[in-house]
């Protein structure tokens, strides 16, 4: 049995909406210090519906956390700030067929990535409806 998914090895191999967004209206950061990964999602909303037109990301770090930053973008590509914040970490190893227990924590930065870059949304527009107001689990 193969440690990666074929789906892991083709987000890895072939990831989806990498780079930089210069004009992100939301950017969130996080990292892992015990095994040094770090990712940065960037997002740009609608601000009439509030729905993420555009997405990037840049990670550094293993296999598993590019193809869950890779995956995580797709996930949340056309969705709602509301629906984006209800992204768990175990529905992004669920799209990827899973993740090895020890790379689990790669799905955890690419959930904490989205919170992140949607807390930085709001906080520029100094508005409410930050994660605490997201109204469902961010993890479950």
């Amino acid at each position: 049995m193969p440690l990666y998914s074929e789906k892991v090895m083709d987000h890895f191999q072939n990831p989806r909406n990498v780079g930089k967004l210069p004009d992100a209206d939301g950017i969130g950061e996080v990292g892992n210090a015990k095994c040094g990964d770090i990712m940065r999602m960037y997002i740009k909303v609608d601000p009439a519906t509030e729905v993420i037109t555009d997405v990037k990301f840049n990670t550094f770090g293993c296999g598993s956390a590019i193809a869950a930053s890779s995956m995580a973008t797709e996930m949340i590509k056309g969705r709602t700030i509301q629906e984006a914040l209800t992204l768990s970490n175990q529905a992004v190893a669920e799209a990827l067929d899973g993740l090895p227990p020890q790379k689990m924590h790669c799905s955890v930065l690419a959930e904490e990535a989205v919170q992140a870059a949607v807390q930085d949304y709001y906080g520029r527009r100094g508005a409410p409806g930050g994660p605490e107001d997201a109204g469902g689990p961010m993890s479950q």
